[in-house]
């Protein structure tokens, strides 16, 4: 039985949305971000970021006060409103290749705690204590944890007619975006949504385990407080067909000290090799995978895909780590090894040619993206893919909803 609930979200005056909201902080290059605050007063990145000029210059204490004084400003001058009652939310992103479509709602800390709400990845406990002390700092936060829910027809046809209805929100961003937001307020669809969701059963994280887990830490240092808003944290809900999983691809900065031929000979052991030369080749099936060396793309297939005990160890990024990486390269650490760094899928391939052929790193390696089936046997039975195994979309504009803690 998996809980959620409406909530008192503050979001953006209509006629502001276009311009407050935006991609993740860390999605800009410095010279976007310095056009965002210079040029745009309207920006959450104002909020995000209230003291760009001088961020070097002050601690994390302070930081954390400036959002949400900054937070507060934007409430005052009505660039920011709070709904006078709580509610759910229908929102979508259309982009150029597809188009995704959850429900904004609270999601139970005791749901997260009691498996209910699944995990799959493991997480860095110094990222959680920060982020749980940025969470009491500023008293907020706008960046929802994505959860799949199995798909369910009805659930499909409600959202369907629902979108027939008039939007709170139309707008475009400038990646070609547009997202649609509508509200969800009267009590008979609240209470027909939370019996669907108590129906449903199990639900999964498929990004924000972080997140998930700085929520469920403030919970517990805070609880004896009575604040009820504490028991829950901002999810976006989707189908789980309706998500896209991208690889994480790897980059390599050397071959540990093996020549070519070497290498070469050494995963000839675990696979099948062959040379595609100029042709940007990329794995089409699990157990293959693509290497970027010396110029040159090759085709590694594994000659033994049917021996694994465990759907974690059938992983194509255990594979990697477990007969290349580790044994061959002697990276151990896949968070903290600096020979090592991570490209999504979402990115070219040409993308891994030229960092490689700029120089700095010597070997990258293409991944088949994990099948959302997998995320959830793995999730089923607690255990934890390897580090940047998956970059999943669709993405939340920061600014669009928020929810006060």
């Amino acid at each position: 039985m998996s809980k959620i609930i409406p909530f008192k979200a503050v979001r953006p005056t209509r006629d502001k949305v276009s311009l407050v909201t935006s991609r993740s902080y860390d999605e800009y290059s410095p010279a976007e971000l310095a056009s965002q605050l210079d040029f745009n007063p309207f920006s959450f990145l104002h909020v995000l970021n209230p003291a760009y000029v001088n961020q070097q210059k002050i601690g994390l204490e302070k930081r954390f006060k400036l959002v949400a004084q900054k937070y507060h400003d934007f409430k005052e001058e009505d660039v920011l409103i709070k709904e006078e009652v709580p509610v759910f939310f229908l929102y979508e992103i259309q982009t150029k290749t597809q188009t995704f479509t959850g429900i904004i709602a609270g999601t139970s800390i005791e749901d997260y705690q009691n498996n209910v709400i699944k995990k799959h990845e493991d997480t860095l406990q110094y990222r959680v204590e920060l982020f749980k002390d940025y969470l009491h700092s500023t008293g907020f936060n706008t960046e929802p944890v994505l959860i799949t829910y199995p798909d369910d027809a009805e659930l499909t046809h409600w959202i369907l007619e629902k979108k027939q209805a008039d939007s709170l929100y139309e707008f475009s961003t400038t990646k070609r975006e547009k997202h649609i937001l509508w509200k969800i307020e009267t009590p008979e669809e609240i209470s027909w949504l939370q019996h669907k969701f108590e129906a449903i059963g199990s639900v999964y994280i498929a990004d924000g385990h972080h997140r998930s887990a700085s929520a469920e830490l403030l919970y517990e240092e805070d609880k004896a407080s009575g604040n009820e808003n504490l028991n829950y944290f901002m999810s976006f809900l989707i189908a789980e067909s309706n998500v896209k999983i991208y690889e994480y691809n790897r980059i390599i900065r050397d071959l540990n000290g093996h020549s070519k031929e070497d290498f070469l000979a050494l995963l000839s052991n675990e696979f099948w090799i062959k040379n595609k030369e100029q042709e940007l080749w990329k794995p089409t099936k699990k157990f293959e995978f693509g290497m970027y060396l010396d110029n040159e793309f090759y085709s590694l297939i594994l000659k033994d895909g049917h021996s694994f005990s465990s759907v974690l160890e059938s992983l194509d990024a255990q594979i990697l780590y477990t007969k290349v990486l580790h044994p061959i390269l002697g990276i151990t650490d896949l968070r903290n090894d600096e020979r090592i760094d991570y490209i999504p899928g979402k990115q070219s391939i040409v993308t891994i040619k030229e960092v490689i052929d700029e120089g700095e790193f010597e070997l990258g390696f293409m991944l088949f993206p994990t099948d959302i089936s997998e995320i959830k046997e793995l999730a089923d039975n607690n255990l934890i893919m390897p580090p940047k195994s998956t970059y999943i979309d669709p993405k939340f504009r920061s600014g669009l909803v928020v929810y006060e803690l």
